[in-house]
């Protein structure tokens, strides 16, 4: 009998999850889900048969390793910096090893150890990434096996609501981690865009933007992600003149975003200590010039370059221009700006999210050059089982399946680049719903 390991059972973890539960009894496996809370971890396996709730401090090193020991295949579903820890505790013990997060330099200096181990590591493996890499590189694959060449290829993802739960001017709230919201961007994003390197600092990046459409939702904005230049090699697209991989948002999004950036209030690098007292008013006022003579108001209109009508409702609606006490005093700037954005963009029970997904390619063929998009949008059901958490978790859950089933047959390290990945877990996961819909043009004839 093997034995499934999952350590965390946050937001993301609930398709994944359910998937193996149901999984685990028509195979005879054991499904262990370990978390420091071990009411929360019992309530979400709800007393599946196959199944084992225990309680675990991941810091607790002689506790980890032994219920590591006890298993066959670890899944992480903790922060990413905690993955290394896991990963060297399996290595050390012979078990498999998934996670949904980027491959990090210490699982790469682990790579020899894993192979001469006969285990098998896969990271990546969820929607961003991970759905993200496995839909691009068939769409890549078949465009070469064709004879044809990939001369740009662009690609965005984005965790947003759906329209019915668009209640506010930002049409955001958190579906996933909040930390990770407030501080995207931070840091020079590089891409390369018709031969030319870009460098994009982020006192620029919610600047710019481009427009990707899709049909029957709208226009989203678009901007690039920190490192697509990488993503050359990985995709096997090494002199493509073309790369760029960003993150969606809702129109006029990035606009108001950039408020908090140009004040400063995303820096995480030092602390505020702030009276008890402290209003949300105040707060903003001190990122702000002193003159006693204009208000708040007037003087973020006169530092913020086109601070027109929609952008200025965004702000003055999560309360900047009144006087509630900020919910945390002491922090940094970005942390107390995310426990205000906490309490305003909180998932209701009944809310719904979106997950979109796009892919934009220019392929060079016999015919002439050929646009194609790929476009993925996927709905969540509420605030618990969201399309977030759906398609995290779900590839993942089936790369588990098909390995422990003999149908991926592979050792090593690896990123669902490879056809032996992603074709059987793209093809299962259209029974969940999760399907591409591509469109392609030829616009230049030769």
């Amino acid at each position: 009998m093997h034995t499934i390991l999952i350590l965390g059972g946050g937001k993301s973890a609930i398709f994944l999850l359910d998937f193996l539960a149901k999984s685990c009894q028509t195979k005879s496996r054991k499904l262990i889900l370990a978390d420091i809370n071990l009411a929360s971890a019992q309530e979400k396996l709800k007393n599946q048969p196959n199944t084992e709730a225990r309680q675990l401090d991941i810091e607790d090193v002689a506790a980890r390793q032994a219920l590591i020991k006890e298993t066959d295949l670890v899944i992480s579903m903790l922060p990413a910096f905690m993955h290394p820890l896991v990963a060297k505790d399996c290595l050390e013990f012979g078990k498999h090893f998934f996670s949904a997060s980027y491959e990090s330099e210490e699982m790469r200096e682990m790579r020899s150890g894993i192979e001469a181990k006969g285990l098998f590591f896969l990271n990546e493996c969820g929607l961003d990434p991970g759905i993200d890499h496995m839909s691009a590189m068939q769409i890549i694959n078949r465009a070469k096996s064709n004879g044809e060449e990939i001369i740009s290829f662009k690609s965005y993802c984005g965790g947003l609501l759906a329209p019915e739960s668009e209640d506010n001017p930002w049409k955001y709230k958190f579906t996933w981690n909040p930390r990770n919201v407030v501080l995207a961007g931070q840091g020079t994003s590089r891409y390369i865009e018709n031969g030319d390197f870009k460098f994009v600092p982020y006192h620029q990046l919610f600047n710019r933007l481009e427009t990707i459409q899709f049909p029957g939702l709208g226009d989203f904005d678009g901007y690039p992600n920190r490192d697509s230049l990488s993503y050359r090699k990985v995709y096997g697209l090494e002199n493509i003149s073309t790369m760029l991989r960003g993150t969606l948002r809702r129109d006029g999004y990035c606009k108001a975003w950039n408020v908090f950036v140009q004040l400063g209030m995303c820096d995480d690098s030092f602390q505020m200590n702030l009276p008890k007292s402290t209003t949300l008013r105040q707060f903003l006022n001190s990122f702000l010039p002193y003159d006693p003579a204009l208000s708040v108001e007037e003087k973020l209109g006169n530092l913020i370059a086109d601070f027109d009508f929609p952008t200025w409702e965004k702000i003055q609606w999560l309360g900047f221009f009144g006087n509630d006490l900020l919910p945390k005093t002491s922090g940094s700037p970005a942390s107390i700006l995310q426990a205000i954005l906490e309490k305003n963009w909180k998932l209701y029970p009944e809310d719904k999210d979106m997950i979109v997904m796009q892919h934009l390619f220019e392929i060079k063929t016999p015919e002439g050059i050929k646009e194609v998009r790929s476009s993925l949008v996927c709905f969540g059901e509420d605030a618990t089982y969201t399309a977030m958490a759906k398609t995290v978790g779900l590839p993942m859950a089936i790369a588990v399946d098909l390995f422990l089933d003999g149908k991926i047959n592979l050792k090593g390290l690896h990123v669902p680049v490879i056809p032996e990945i992603y074709n059987p877990v793209l093809d299962a996961l259209k029974s969940h719903g999760i399907r591409f819909r591509e469109e392609g043009e030829l616009y230049s004839p030769t």
